[in-house]
C-alpha cells in the first residue's frame, strides 16, 4: 500500500514512528509537507501535485496537520478525499476539533460532561462573564490555541479583566472556563484509535504551572483509565467523528470532564507512558478500513 504522511517535519517522533511501522508492514511510506502540495481542480479529475509529480498512486493518508496550517492543510486532505483516498481523519473532523467553541457546542448537545464554559462577543462586562462560570479563578483560552499557547489562569477579577481586554484589543476570540482546582495542574490523556482506547497517561504540569502540556515542561506517567473515563473519551471522540484522537480529561469532584480533543495527537508521551505500540495500531487501522 502507498501511504502518505502529511507532515511539515519528517524528523518528529510521531512521524518517524508511523514511517517505521508502515515500512515494517511492507507499505511504501512517504512524508510530504502539505504546504508544498498544489491542488489541481478540474471536472471529475481532482489531483494533488508535489514536486512536479502527481500523487494519483496514493492509497491512504495520515494527516499530521499543525494548527497554524489548518486551512491549507485541510484543503489538501479534502482534495485527497475527493480522489477517494482513505484518510485516517477527515478534513471536516479536523476543522471541527480545531474550533474549541464548535467542539464544546457539539459535545454539550450530546450530554458530554465538561467544565462550565462561556463565550461572548468581545463583552466588556467581565463581571457578568465570570459569574456565569461561578467566579474566579477562571481559565481563559484562545479559540484556536494549541499546546497550552493562549491559555491563561486568571486568579482574580482584575486579572481576568486585563486578559480579556488584551484579547479583545487584539480581536482574538476567547472562551472563559471554570477552573477545576482539584485537578491540581494535571489531566489525563486517552489515545483513541479505531474508536477504541489504546493507551492512557496522566500529565502533570511543572511546579507552579497549571498547564500540563509536555511542550511546557509537563511530565507524564502511565494511567489506567477507569470505566467512566473510557466511556467519556469514546463518547466525545464519536460525537466529533474522530476515529483517531487524543482526548484530554480533567479529574473533578463531580467526575471526569472533557478538557480538549486533539485530532493529531503526538505519540511520544503516550507510547512512553503506556508502553503500547500506538503507531502500529494506526497502520492496522488503515489496513482494516481502507477498502470498507
Amino acid at each position: 500500500m502507498n501511504i502518505v504522511i502529511l507532515s511539515r517535519n519528517k524528523d518528529l517522533y510521531s512521524t518517524q514512528r508511523l514511517v517505521e511501522e508502515g515500512e515494517r508492514r511492507n507499505h511504501l511510506v512517504e512524508v510530504i509537507d502539505p504546504l508544498e502540495c498544489d491542488l489541481i481542480i478540474e471536472k471529475e479529475k481532482p489531483t494533488v501535485s508535489h514536486n512536479d509529480k502527481y500523487l494519483d498512486y496514493v492509497d491512504a493518508i495520515i494527516p499530521r496537520i499543525g494548527a497554524s496550517v489548518t486551512y491549507y492543510g485541510c484543503a489538501v486532505v479534502r482534495q485527497f478525499e475527493m480522489m477517494n483516498v482513505f484518510s485516517t481523519v477527515s478534513s471536516d473532523a479536523i476543522i471541527r476539533s480545531r474550533d474549541k467553541l464548535r467542539s464544546f457546542q457539539h459535545l454539550s448537545k450530546a450530554g458530554v460532561d465538561m467544565p462550565k464554559t462561556v463565550f461572548t462577543n468581545y463583552s466588556f462586562d467581565v463581571e457578568k462573564v465570570i459569574s456565569h462560570v461561578g467566579g474566579t479563578p477562571v481559565v481563559i483560552k484562545l479559540l484556536e490555541g494549541t499546546q497550552g499557547i493562549g491559555v491563561v489562569l486568571a486568579e482574580t477579577k482584575n486579572a481576568a479583566e486585563s486578559v480579556l481586554e488584551a484579547f479583545n484589543g487584539l480581536e482574538a476570540r476567547a472562551l472563559v472556563q471554570e477552573y477545576i482546582a482539584e485537578a491540581k495542574g494535571s489531566d489525563l490523556r486517552a489515545l483513541i484509535v479505531d474508536n477504541q482506547v489504546v493507551g492512557g497517561m496522566k500529565r502533570q504540569g511543572k511546579e507552579g504551572e497549571f498547564r500540563s502540556n509536555l511542550h511546557r515542561g509537563g511530565t507524564y506517567t502511565y494511567h489506567k483509565l477507569n470505566e467512566e473515563e473510557i466511556k467519556l473519551a469514546l463518547k466525545a471522540a464519536q460525537k466529533l467523528k474522530l476515529p483517531i484522537c487524543g482526548v484530554d480529561i480533567l479529574q473533578s469532584n463531580r467526575g471526569p470532564l472533557i478538557m480538549e480533543i486533539n485530532s493529531t495527537p503526538g505519540l511520544e508521551g503516550i507510547e512512553g507512558a503506556s508502553k503500547k505500540n500506538i503507531a502500529q495500531a494506526i497502520i492496522t487501522y488503515i489496513e482494516r478500513n481502507r477498502h470498507s
